[in-house]
């Protein structure tokens, strides 16, 4: 039994998806809607702009899931679909890529929706208000703790739940600084401040979780095709409006990773294959349960290596 899984911000890379564009009509055919949608050449930033513009929230956000959608259309002129996943998920973001892959969102409103996400997240906190801190070593409960303490009245919240050895914490600035310091004296491993722009998955993202209520509120959902493993409850969905409702949890709510690919294992999943940009999530997922096999497909090459497996069983 396998999933497939879609990956969230940091994956972003200058020249992602070209080569699957190059390769399969199908693919380039996704970033040219995904332009058309957004009314402006978004595939150009992704092939050939600065690395610093397309990091930015809300450019990374659609071009991880344009890239994420390019890699599915490459597998399906391989012959693949997604029903050859029993479960669908994806880490932040890449929930999105999950529904848009599974039938439940048109490509077109998944990127008006992602765009709308980003810049709604980015406007939320005053740049330089909030951060985020991968604390890496101690367990979820360790980390939440520390993360009480030194909240000192500000928000300071796990944020994503990534695996045994890495949970992410959010808040406002000074607080997560605290929680970094006091993470170390606790026996962590490391305590890193992650280059973002916004805190992410906590408290202070309401202003963005109100926007994106309002945004899907409008938005056609359809039942998936395949479940949907959702971030916040850490198990599958096929309910348009419980997957409307669990969106918006999302923004302020902790990705529940772990849980996620644990829960998909004790389902029976033995395979996981990665789709779209980089291996972030490959690494998160032998880390949690050694047993699921994982394979990315980020080329063409990688989407016609693993159709020819799945032909092969």
């Amino acid at each position: 039994m396998r999933a497939f899984v879609f990956p969230g911000q940091g994956a972003q890379t200058i020249g992602m998806g070209k080569d699957l564009a190059d390769a399969h009509p199908a693919a380039a055919e996704v970033f040219g809607r995904v332009d058309e949608a957004l009314g402006e050449k978004l595939s150009a930033l992704i092939w050939e702009g600065d690395i610093a513009e397309l990091t930015l929230t809300a450019n990374a956000q659609p071009a991880l899931m344009a890239t994420s959608m390019a890699a599915m259309a490459a597998l399906e002129a391989e012959g693949v679909t997604v029903e050859a996943a029993a479960f669908v998920a994806g880490h932040s973001l890449g929930e999105y890529s999950a529904l848009c892959a599974a039938g439940a969102l048109s490509l077109e409103d998944t990127a008006k929706l992602l765009r709308l996400r980003g810049q709604a997240m980015q406007a939320a906190v005053p740049v330089g208000e909030g951060a985020m801190a991968a604390i890496l070593g101690l367990s979820l409960e360790q980390v939440r703790e520390v993360a009480g303490k030194a909240a000192e009245g500000e928000v300071c919240q796990a944020a994503n739940d990534n695996d045994p050895a890495q949970v992410v914490i959010s808040g406002a600035k000074a607080a997560v600084e605290r929680a970094a310091a006091l993470a170390k004296e606790a026996g962590a491993k490391r305590a890193l401040m992650l280059p973002v722009s916004a805190p992410f998955h906590c408290a202070l993202m309401q202003p963005a979780a109100d926007a994106m209520q309002a945004a899907l509120a409008d938005a056609h959902i359809d039942a998936p095709k395949v479940p949907v493993v959702a971030n916040v409850i850490a198990e599958a969905t096929q309910d348009p409006e419980a997957i409307r409702r669990l969106l918006v949890e999302q923004v302020t709510g902790a990705v529940r990773w772990r849980e996620s690919v644990a829960w998909m294992a004790a389902q029976g999943v033995t395979e996981a294959w990665e789709i779209g940009a980089g291996k972030a999530l490959s690494g998160m997922i032998k880390r949690i349960d050694k047993s699921v096999a994982c394979v990315a497909v980020n080329t063409a090459a990688d989407a016609a290596k693993a159709a020819a497996a799945l032909k092969g069983e």
